[in-house]
């Protein structure tokens, strides 16, 4: 923040020296007249700095900003008058004879309404140049505050289902370990042991942006095997995940909703169902496809986590503008979903 603020005030000092130094490099090779550099250029551009350093400091943001537009007009034509009375009498006192020597020089003198008008103009440029700065330093503002709003719903979004998600399959694991004890000792030990990765997962690793690939399909993989201990034989789980994991990183918990939608949708106690996982990678390209049996819930069913795939489209929306493919179709009484991301 610091380092930014000096860098603005460097460029500033920098410009303004460039725009003082432009009369010797104007006349480069001549005759120069100090006298005529200071009434007729450097008296000026002073007050077309203070009319800047004004503008740009106090009164854009203190009237235009703030929607007093004739006030911030009428303080500006109040200054710009002032300045061209101070620059006359300036020049009256401390630059006579230069003054005369013009007079004389000059053949047409042009009238004085438009000596005045013409000198009014050429404080316009640092007001509006001013106006563009500030405005354009406030649209900058305003669109990184945007973009930590977004973030900050992002963030949220991300831990609701993180916390929405935690609850429902934990509840569900425990019920199925319970009745492994008895049955599986040791399938029931192995079981406790995989729940107690994936919520060291979901407690300690997802709370990043981004995590590698292989750790949600190692997350993924695990979810899967307990998720299998609560559905019966009538139901078939395929999975195929990539053998060989690149680098790639994506968004935590991204995928999992759209396993826990299948075996929430396309799971069915008394009749054959099956699920079908596939997740392919090319490049930094992820392809996901995922399709069930349709067996859609009761309005009143609150079976689930409820993230829902619409929170599911947001949070793309969020993390990959432009960059994803989300479908989901019916065909044949199956559910079909496809999601690719570019990372």
């Amino acid at each position: 923040m610091h380092k930014n603020k000096y860098i603005i005030i460097f460029s500033h000092v920098l410009v303004w020296l460039a725009l003082f130094s432009m009369p010797y490099f104007l006349s480069y090779g001549q005759e120069q007249d100090l006298n005529r550099i200071i009434a007729h250029f450097w008296v000026p551009l002073v007050f077309y700095a203070i009319l800047f350093y004004l503008n740009y400091v106090v009164l854009i943001d203190t009237f235009l900003f703030h929607k007093k537009t004739v006030q911030f007009i009428i303080i500006n034509m109040v200054l710009i008058a002032l300045f061209l009375v101070l620059k006359e009498q300036i020049e009256a006192h401390f630059f006579e004879g230069l003054i005369k020597r013009d007079l004389r020089k000059a053949d047409n003198k042009p009238p004085f309404e438009m000596f005045i008008y013409m000198q009014m103009l050429s404080y316009v440029a640092p007001l509006l140049f001013s106006i563009a700065l500030k405005t354009t330093k406030r649209w900058q503002t305003t669109e990184a505050e945007r973009r930590e709003a977004a973030n900050v719903k992002l963030h949220s979004e991300l831990q609701h289902l993180r916390y929405q998600l935690q609850p429902h399959f934990f509840f569900n694991s425990l019920n199925n370990i319970y009745s492994l004890v008895d049955i599986s000792p040791e399938e029931a030990k192995s079981t406790i042991h995989s729940l107690s990765k994936l919520m060291r997962y979901l407690l300690y690793e997802t709370n990043i942006e981004e995590v590698p690939l292989s750790k949600e399909i190692d997350f993924m993989k695990k979810y899967l095997e307990l998720m299998k201990l609560r559905i019966s034989d009538k139901t078939q789980v395929v999975s195929k995940f990539p053998s060989e994991i690149s680098t790639l990183k994506v968004a935590p918990l991204l995928f999992i909703s759209l396993i826990e939608n299948a075996f929430k949708h396309g799971v069915s106690a008394h009749k054959k169902s099956d699920i079908d996982i596939v997740m392919t990678t090319e490049g930094k390209k992820v392809f996901f496809h995922i399709g069930n049996a349709n067996f859609p819930k009761q309005s009143d069913d609150k079976s689930g986590s409820g993230i829902g795939l619409q929170n599911l489209k947001k949070r793309l929306d969020l993390l990959y503008p432009n960059k994803h493919v989300f479908k989901t179709n019916i065909v044949d009484g199956r559910f079909l979903v496809d999601l690719q991301i570019e990372t």
